[in-house]
């Protein structure tokens, strides 16, 4: 029977606000990590290791993603997490004042959340795109991107205000737990039988698919340099370029604001020219980005880096993750592998850039980031949908 067009339009709104929330509430902590560095006393290294709690979260949580989905679905999935997550900030929010160890531990549960609720919310994506007929995956992700704009502008503000990090994360965690449970109630049904033991199945089979990892490798590839924009950003506009706490805010959220129109504009771009040659083309366009924020002489030219660096990272993860739904009935194991490997990125990347930083000033040590992006134009042309490959 054809599901409704109400139930789709409302399934839709409900998948936007899953990837909105989970952008907003992450931006919400990466705009207060200079204020954390600060009042923990951390330098680059330790904070490094502080931003691995969360990626050592996810990864934690993203292998049994796959299976936990396909058998509670995205929605219980998604709600449960959007709790979970809302608790991890209230830990972060009311651990600031203490120290380093409750911080990591609400870093370390809202990583946990988050993985999971990556993959559930994916899931659903694909499930809509499908119910719709034409692309739609790369907009969900604007929706993220847009959720993260609005997170770190309103952290930009929360700075500019001298408003503390508690009650700025303290509403926040709340916000997400009580409003995202409440809209993920119109979701689709992922699968018509849900099973325990095939979505187990799956899952390990998917993880023994070339095309299925090396995806996954390309995936790591632009997370890793979209999560080093994300964590360093500010730190290095601050520390290495001289530029005002509030001014170092405005890049991190000059780069999230680039991702988000790149993001808005996937669909387009996509259907016109294809995936690999669009995502060939942005990964130039990230590095020359990451050059100018690098190695430029000043704080416009940098401003400009950011701009392209996020615009060209924009559709790496997810047209990855199209990718790993082009076959309907293997889209949740596909797509928890393709998370479960891309993640790690967020895992290495904090304390690699870190460590990096302590010996070169983190502005350089961003420069690392230009050989994985070189390699995801190489592998770039897995990304075929697997007809055309066969082809």
């Amino acid at each position: 029977m054809p599901t409704p067009t109400t139930d789709v339009g409302a399934a839709t709104r409900a998948t936007y606000v899953a990837f909105t929330s989970t952008g907003f509430a992450f931006a919400s902590w990466a705009s207060r990590i200079p204020q954390v560095k600060e009042q923990l006393d951390l330098d680059p290294s330790e904070l490094g290791l502080l931003l691995l709690a969360i990626a050592a979260g996810a990864v934690l949580s993203l292998p049994s993603s796959g299976p936990v989905v396909g058998r509670f679905g995205s929605r219980r999935a998604v709600a449960a997490t959007a709790v979970l997550a809302g608790v991890g900030l209230v830990t972060v929010a009311v651990g600031y004042r203490i120290g380093v160890l409750p911080v990591a531990v609400g870093l370390f549960l809202f990583g946990v959340a988050t993985g999971t609720w990556d993959v559930a919310m994916n899931v659903q994506g694909a499930v809509v795109e499908r119910h719709l007929g034409h692309a739609i995956m790369s907009r969900f992700h604007a929706g993220f991107s847009l959720g993260t704009v609005g997170g770190a502008l309103v952290g930009a503000a929360m700075v500019a205000l001298d408003i503390g990090v508690t009650p700025h994360l303290l509403v926040v965690g709340v916000a997400v737990a009580a409003w995202v449970p409440f809209e993920v109630q119109r979701f689709l049904p992922d699968r018509d039988e849900p099973s325990s033991s095939s979505a187990t199945r799956d899952s390990l089979t998917a993880w023994r698919e070339p095309r299925t990892l090396l995806i996954g490798v390309f995936v790591f590839a632009f997370a890793f340099s979209e999560g080093a924009g994300n964590d360093w950003i500010s730190v290095a506009m601050i520390d290495d370029h001289g530029a005002a706490p509030a001014i170092g805010t405005l890049a991190f959220a000059t780069f999230l604001a680039a991702m988000t129109g790149g993001r808005w504009a996937g669909p387009w771009l996509l259907d016109t020219y294809g995936r690999v040659p669009v995502i060939r083309g942005l990964t130039l366009v990230a590095v020359v980005g990451l050059v100018l924020f690098s190695f430029g002489p000043s704080t416009p030219v940098a401003f400009a880096g950011a701009l392209l660096w996020g615009a060209g990272v924009s559709l790496g993860f997810p047209v990855g993750m199209s990718a790993g739904a082009d076959e309907p009935a293997l889209a949740a194991p596909r797509v928890s592998v393709i998370s479960s490997v891309g993640y790690c990125a967020f895992l290495a990347g904090p304390p690699l850039i870190g460590f990096l930083g302590q010996q070169i000033t983190v502005l350089h040590a961003l420069a690392a980031v230009l050989a994985l992006l070189a390699l995801a134009g190489l592998i770039a042309g897995a990304l075929r949908p697997p007809q055309a490959a066969s082809r």
